[in-house]
């Protein structure tokens, strides 16, 4: 009997219509198209603006998207795994309820947190069901609204982040195909470069915390910088020796969409050529746990089944880590 691997067989996604370009952030802080350009290779985001709506919203027309392209019937789906760092609310499960709406009535599901690295271990986990015959159809939903956490006068974090989602269900393969290898690392000396101060078990709400502008995102950029550039490029070249693969034989990068300084360095440590990186940072920013998804719904076209795709991510906390994976269908 053949070995049962976890293959991705169907991908969704979605962004919101407002595009927020770099000339209107001009408007609002201190920034010009170009400073923003060549420092992170973005020069648009999508934004949720209704205020009625949170990150479930993204993830449901996300899931949405997968299900009407595959023609599947959501019953089907076995458990729904929810990767965010912008839940809708902190303790009732957004990926319950996201389950419910997309109509996965006969599915579990929970919410993953690990930041940017949200979608990298749902993949993980994801295959460990799938690879242990438990369940059959397995679907990671990566989405977050990163501009409900974003301060819009801060010119550090706003420039970066966008809201979407994406999704991909992960089903039993018999022909080697699907997910091959991970290696998966944290380090928690990231908790002081990159998070949200207040809002927490360890800084509740308060006056004080609103007032000090404690509940959005802040970062130590050039930290960040430093260790993601590092710990992202040593993840891809330890799968791709751990596997025997050269740039060569791999036929894809997928990373996480943070700066194209930091996909660019993974990218040249790996000796890719740079038709083989995909990206569309340009277009829709950081956003978060979507970004893998969002590449794959993107580019799930120029995907050929057998082909060698390695994905990299890296997260706050710190959390970071690379997947080896075979493309298992033609679309």
């Amino acid at each position: 009997m053949s070995k049962i691997t976890a293959a991705i067989t169907a991908v969704g996604a979605y962004v919101p219509d407002y595009v927020l370009t770099n000339d209107i952030l001009a408007t609002m802080v201190d920034t010009n198209d170009e400073w923003i350009t060549t420092r992170t290779g973005i020069k648009e985001r999508r934004i949720l603006k209704d205020k009625d709506k949170g990150t479930s919203f993204l993830g449901i027309k996300a899931a949405e998207d997968l299900i009407t392209k595959r023609n599947l019937d959501p019953e089907e789906i076995d458990m729904v795994i929810f990767a965010t760092a912008t839940p809708d609310l902190l303790v009732a499960s957004t990926a319950a309820y996201v389950a419910s709406k997309i109509g996965a009535v006969n599915a579990f599901s929970y919410d993953l947190q690990a930041a940017c690295s949200s979608f990298l271990y749902g993949m993980s986990t994801a295959a460990s069901y799938i690879e242990a015959g438990r369940y059959k159809k397995v679907l990671v939903i990566g989405a977050d609204k990163m501009s409900s956490i974003i301060d819009y006068t801060d010119r550090t974090t706003c420039i970066i982040f966008g809201d979407g989602g994406g999704a991909a269900l992960f089903e039993p393969n018999n022909e080697g195909l699907g997910l091959q290898d991970e290696y998966l690392r944290t380090d928690g000396i990231g908790r002081e470069f990159l998070k949200i101060e207040a809002g927490g078990s360890l800084l509740p709400p308060s006056e004080e915390t609103i007032a000090n502008g404690q509940h959005f995102v802040r970062q130590d950029g050039k930290t960040v910088f430093k260790y993601a550039v590092s710990n992202m490029a040593d993840a891809s070249t330890k799968i791709m020796e751990r596997n025997n693969i050269s740039g060569d034989d791999v036929d894809w990068l997928i990373a996480h969409q943070a700066n194209k300084r930091i996909i660019s360095a993974t990218a040249n440590r790996m000796n890719l050529d740079e038709n083989k990186v995909l990206m569309n940072i340009q277009r829709y920013g950081n956003t978060t746990s979507a970004t893998l998804p969002l590449l794959l719904s993107d580019y799930e076209k120029q995907l050929k089944k057998g082909d060698n795709i390695v994905f990299a991510s890296f997260g706050g906390g710190f959390t970071w880590g690379s997947i080896f994976l075979k493309w298992a269908y033609n679309s």
